[in-house]
């Protein structure tokens, strides 16, 4: 590609609303433009860069056995309604009505829409076991799009989706897809983490995400330090504690007049934060189904795990309980809460941190004070529940029981589920056994966020004066540069032959004829991350040589032809 007649228009300005690397790389350098909020285009630059990851994510789903379809965007109610996710899916569902006032949504997934099809299409245990996948854009509208198009309402997905008569295939199939997974992120020259995560809205028995890791991810991972497990914190095990010791204090009322918080009331007392307990007030449910009052109770030190919680009976739609529900069942305002003589019956749900505490401080529920040295049994009744429901911190057991654990920062850019049969069974999805049984088939869920993954290696691949891809992702392996080409013809001549040999050779070379000063020239190639840069000149060309620089390396060098080739792996 001549970039003479091309589209590249960088920037020298950083977008004032861009917050991650990322997004100011891509606006910079030309990749993307905005066309509204969550909404942008991507130019001739971002689309190549676009195009080499569905490549490979292409190359590898046909490896794996799946076989391409294409779903359309655009999805009846009727559909949706059958596994009651047309109310339950929330604001990211846009929808809206036709000529004829029938609604439909903009799809934001596609399981509703691959059931279908497969109910129509699968009759016989002979057709099965069967991965359908497409790349397909989607459409989720998001609260607050930010970071470009790692958070926009309209993105790039690939999406995968498998029917199985036993469980047993859909497992054999989920290692497969997991396996592919790892095939394609290695290809892209990424640093990645495979985790076990929550099933969230999609829903099913097991899940793992892969993260591209960077600092600027969004999810913490939890990873041990001898093992290869990893999970996404809000699914990563705390451990129980060791023993509770024995009682050593009395229980006794401390003023706190202004301290209202685990970090200021060990400050004034001079005790360490890990011997203060959080009383976090919710409303949940009891067995009849009925409101109740519970108090959720995590170290001063950790943070609760909202989504663990919610797993306990009576949780599952917890609700934060209001200032008169406190007031009714504790007696106090918030920032002095705690499980000592409660007003009303409440539900204490302790984490278990927690309940292997001894001489720990609680609030009184009473305004201004504290309770220091409490101890269980004696000052107030065992936990209810005792459960895990904070998140691990860094130097935890790993869950594994295999080292300690550590804790980095992730991209999620692939998720793969075993849903199970929830889908095939709320849309009536049936194929014959051997028996000639009915049966509802299980089904595997697999998806990859093909434009998230650009801005992810960004957000891995950059330095102060630009993007650096990996070779597999760049819009160009290697670009030659002419210097004065108007002073000398034989510079035209040579880079001209040069571009066409190395274009030849398999090496993806644009040749960068814009004419531009050096400086320029350079700072683009620079900006917009081409992993290798050849500089034909007049004082190379009497030397025989050519200039030389990777991306990666700080320094240029002279090299022959010879050379060249070589450091080109030709």
């Amino acid at each position: 590609m001549r970039l003479s007649q091309f589209h590249l228009h960088t920037s020298k300005e950083t977008p004032a609303d861009a917050e991650l690397v990322s997004h100011k790389l891509m606006l910079k350098a030309g990749m993307i433009r905005k066309l509204a909020a969550g909404l942008y285009t991507w130019s001739p630059l971002g689309l190549r860069v676009l195009r080499k990851v569905e490549r490979v994510v292409r190359e590898e789903m046909d490896a794996s056995g799946a076989v391409e379809l294409l779903m359309p965007s655009v999805q009846p109610r009727e559909l949706w309604e059958e596994t009651g996710r047309w109310e339950k899916f929330g604001g990211q569902l846009l929808k809206m009505k036709d000529r004829k006032d029938a609604w439909y949504c903009y799809g934001p997934t596609h399981e509703e829409v691959i059931t279908d099809f497969a109910r129509d299409e699968l009759a016989s245990y002979k057709q099965l076991p069967v991965t359908f996948y497409q790349i397909q854009t989607k459409f989720r509208d998001e609260i607050r799009p930010r970071f470009g198009v790692m958070r926009a309402r309209e993105f790039l997905m690939k999406d995968a989706y498998s029917f199985h008569v036993t469980d047993e295939d859909l497992g054999r199939e989920y290692l497969n897809m997991f396996n592919a997974y790892c095939r394609i992120f290695t290809r892209l020259g990424l640093e990645y983490r495979a985790v076990f995560a929550d099933t969230g809205s999609i829903g099913g028995s097991a899940s793992h995400e892969f993260h591209v890791l960077a600092e600027s991810g969004e999810d913490a991972i939890a990873y041990s330090s001898d093992s290869d497990y990893a999970a996404n914190v809000e699914l990563a095990e705390a451990l129980p504690e060791g023993e509770r010791h024995a009682a050593e204090e009395s229980m006794r009322e401390v003023e706190t007049p202004t301290q209202k918080t685990c970090e200021a009331v060990a400050e004034l007392m001079g005790v360490g934060l890990e011997r203060t307990v959080k009383s976090i007030a919710l409303v949940g449910a009891d067995a009849d189904g009925e409101a109740q009052f519970v108090l959720a109770l995590v170290r001063g030190d950790h943070v609760l795990n909202e989504i663990k919680l919610a797993k306990l009976p009576g949780l599952g739609e917890y609700r934060m309980a209001t200032e008169a529900e406190i007031l009714t069942h504790l007696g106090s305002e918030p920032g002095f809460l705690g499980p000592v003589s409660p007003r009303q019956p409440v539900r204490v749900v302790a984490d278990r941190s927690v309940a292997a505490l001894a001489d720990f401080v609680v609030g009184a529920n009473r305004p201004g004070f504290h309770l220091a040295g409490v101890n269980w049994g004696r000052d107030l009744p065992e936990p209810e529940t005792v459960a895990d429901i904070r998140n691990v911190v860094e130097g935890d057991r790993s869950p594994d029981r295999h080292g300690t654990l550590g804790i980095c920062r992730g991209i999620e850019v692939g998720h793969v589920f075993q849903l199970g049969r929830k889908y095939a069974e709320a849309m009536k999805c049936t194929v014959l056994d051997e028996t000639g049984r009915a049966v509802v088939p299980a089904m595997g869920c697999y998806g990859i966020g093909v434009s998230r993954i650009v801005a992810a290696a960004i957000e891995q691949n950059f330095d102060a004066n630009g993007i650096r891809w990996p070779e597999s992702m760049a819009p160009w392996r290697a670009v030659v540069c002419m210097i004065n080409p108007k002073k000398d013809p034989a510079v035209t001549e040579a880079a001209e032959a040069l571009y066409r040999e190395l274009n030849d050779a398999g090496v993806e070379t644009a040749l960068d004829d814009r004419g531009l000063r050096p400086g320029a020239m350079f700072a683009d190639i620079e900006l917009i991350g081409i992993p290798h840069r050849i500089v034909v000149s007049e004082r190379g060309l009497a030397a025989g040589t050519f200039e030389y620089r990777a991306r990666s390396e700080p320094e240029s060098e002279n090299l022959d032809a010879a050379g060249l080739k070589t450091r080109l792996g030709l």
